[in-house]
């Protein structure tokens, strides 16, 4: 495919068919992904591929019991977990809302409540003892650290899309890191990147929505002109 047209057409998939994919698929994958850029090339990355069913079905379970957290806060107007977010607004929220997303998530079964059920389930951790976060003192919520993995994980989507598979990348999983570690074996100073779903597209989207160039890009402060 066409560099630009996949950068342009790659979008997050969450249906799947029941077609299976084969581990050297997988490895095909993952082997191009590794050559994503990443902080000293450090390579601070991990992949867990989940195949016991056992094990997918409680990554399924504790992604729904924060899924239908994250549905109230959305549905009450709040950025989930913003790290600006006020606490307070997003329990009323979920205290509010999560019951009733939680029984329509058991009436109409989506991604979150077949999790377990996808071709392809991979967990990827990253090393805190091998990331650059130059951030780290600043007071603030941190994430130049994940500017090491994420490029990976985005590598690993578009390599899947070079093999005719879909994907998306979850970060819900991030709430329950601890149980997800323990269920994992995953020792520390490991910490939990994404969840990631692969598998054969029902329908691979092609028609992406975003924001214009001009929404986010300007000449030399915040108040310059955009860049045209």
């Amino acid at each position: 495919m066409d560099l630009i047209e996949t950068l342009r057409t790659t979008g997050a998939v969450r249906q799947f068919t029941d077609e299976a994919v084969p581990d050297a698929v997988v490895a095909r994958v993952l082997d191009t992904a590794r050559f994503a850029p990443n902080g000293g090339n450090r390579q601070a990355w991990q992949v867990v591929v989940v195949k016991d069913p056992q094990r997918r079905r409680r990554l399924r379970d504790l992604y729904l019991e924060q899924w239908y957290d994250y549905l109230a806060m959305g549905a009450a107007g709040l950025t989930p977990w913003s790290p600006l977010g006020d606490r307070d607004a997003e329990r009323r929220a979920i205290d509010d809302g999560a019951e009733i997303w939680r029984a329509a998530g058991a009436e109409g079964p989506g991604f979150a409540e077949h999790l377990d059920q996808v071709p392809v389930l991979m967990a990827v951790f990253g090393d805190l003892s091998r990331l650059v976060g130059t951030d780290r003192d600043q007071g603030r919520y941190t994430f130049v650290a994940g500017a090491s993995l994420y490029p990976f994980v985005w590598s690993v989507l578009l390599a899947a899309r070079a093999e005719g598979l879909g994907g998306v990348m979850t970060t819900i999983h991030g709430r329950v890191e601890g149980e997800v570690k323990e269920l994992l074996g995953a020792p520390e100073p490991m910490a939990l990147a994404a969840v990631v779903a692969l598998g054969r597209p029902v329908h691979q989207p092609t028609r992406l929505r975003r924001e214009p160039l001009g929404s986010f890009a300007t000449v030399d402060d915040f108040e310059g002109p955009v860049l045209q």
